[in-house]
């Protein structure tokens, strides 16, 4: 199997949590979304349609966008599931991993971030903010919902699921990004558990071998 993948890029971040935690071995291809290596036409043509990572290839498949990618992986590597089976269970987990991959992330990913100051003319300290306030709307909301529902070392349990995949690359991105996390206690926890899993550990931006500081 190959990732292709940006170091940085918390879709990336997400898929290479989920291969690590299935004990799935893939080579890692390297695309750098700064210089618009995304964009490259035999990537476009021959890869990834979106023009994004994270994309795999699996044998003769091919498929881009993360969560059809995690959903891929969890029906044909069902080992270590991250979407329990329990109806109710697995509602709870999609609804906070869909909060932030589709309220938090979409918002202030490069190509929109890119947009604001160039075409739309923002300065670097208004990017910051339009990133700040949406990280802290959402943030509030995985916190709420962590506060109602949650239960275990994890988001929901004992055990990572979808919903950790997708809320440590955020924490990361948003530490990153200087925004103020101290309002969110228990999502930070679950990140402290985070930080001494092997399997996040690996998946880490530092850890891979596009890496640059």
């Amino acid at each position: 199997m190959q990732l292709y993948s940006f170091f940085n890029s918390s879709t990336s971040y997400r898929v290479r949590i989920a291969l690590a935690l299935k004990g799935l071995a893939f080579d890692t291809v390297p695309v750098n979304i700064r210089v618009g290596e995304h964009r490259a036409q035999p990537y476009v043509d021959e890869v990834n349609a979106s023009a994004a990572v994270p994309a795999i290839v699996d044998g003769d498949f091919s498929l881009g966008q993360s969560l059809a990618i995690l959903d891929y992986l969890d029906a044909k590597y069902p080992q270590t599931r991250l979407v329990p089976q329990d109806i109710e269970a697995r509602a709870r987990v999609l609804e906070l991993a869909m909060l932030i991959s589709c309220d938090i992330h979409p918002v202030n990913n490069l190509r929109i971030l890119k947009y604001l100051q160039g075409p739309l003319g923002l300065s670097a300290e208004q990017k910051d903010a339009w990133y700040r306030h949406w990280v802290a709307e959402g943030m509030a909301g995985v916190e709420r919902l962590l506060v109602r529902h949650g239960h275990g070392a994890w988001c929901f349990g004992d055990a990572p699921t979808l919903a950790d995949v997708c809320l440590i690359p955020q924490i990361a991105n948003a530490q990153r990004m200087g925004c103020d996390l101290l309002p969110y206690p228990r999502a930070m926890a679950v990140y402290d558990t985070a930080a001494t899993h092997p399997a996040f550990v690996a998946a880490a931006p530092s850890r891979q071998p596009d890496y640059t500081a």
